[in-house]
């Protein structure tokens, strides 16, 4: 079975920094598309950002320049390397993978994930 376990996230000053980690199992990073899917309370899931089995990425576009995400095939973990954080980042951000075809994933936004972890809540204030 894929597991998906997030850790790092925690509160954090405005202007500050967080990484996010994802350690994955049943699923190597490579086999599949991985991302951040991140939800703010009254609001719609929003797909954060989102890696494929070459190791092409892409960012939110209100995102870019603040957030990047990046793999480690040796650990089989993902990471969300979140700066300048801000306020209306404040969510819970989820890992999320899928067995998709690349072009589903980039396609499909957070509809393409179909295994998720448990989340882990950032507040920036």
């Amino acid at each position: 079975d894929v597991q998906l376990v997030e850790s790092g996230g925690g509160s954090v000053q405005a202007g500050g920094s967080l990484r996010l980690s994802c350690a994955v199992s049943g699923f190597a990073l490579n086999r599949g598309c991985l991302g951040w899917v991140r939800q703010a309370p009254g609001k719609e899931r929003e797909r954060v950002a989102l890696i494929v089995r070459d190791g092409r990425s892409n960012v939110a576009e209100s995102l870019k320049g603040r957030f990047t995400i990046s793999g480690d095939n040796a650990k089989n973990t993902l990471y969300l390397q979140m700066n300048m954080l801000e306020t209306e980042d404040t969510a819970m951000y989820y890992c999320a993978a899928s067995l998709a075809s690349d072009n589903w994933c980039y396609e499909n936004g957070a509809a393409a994930f179909t295994t998720w972890g448990q989340g882990t809540q950032v507040t920036v204030s």
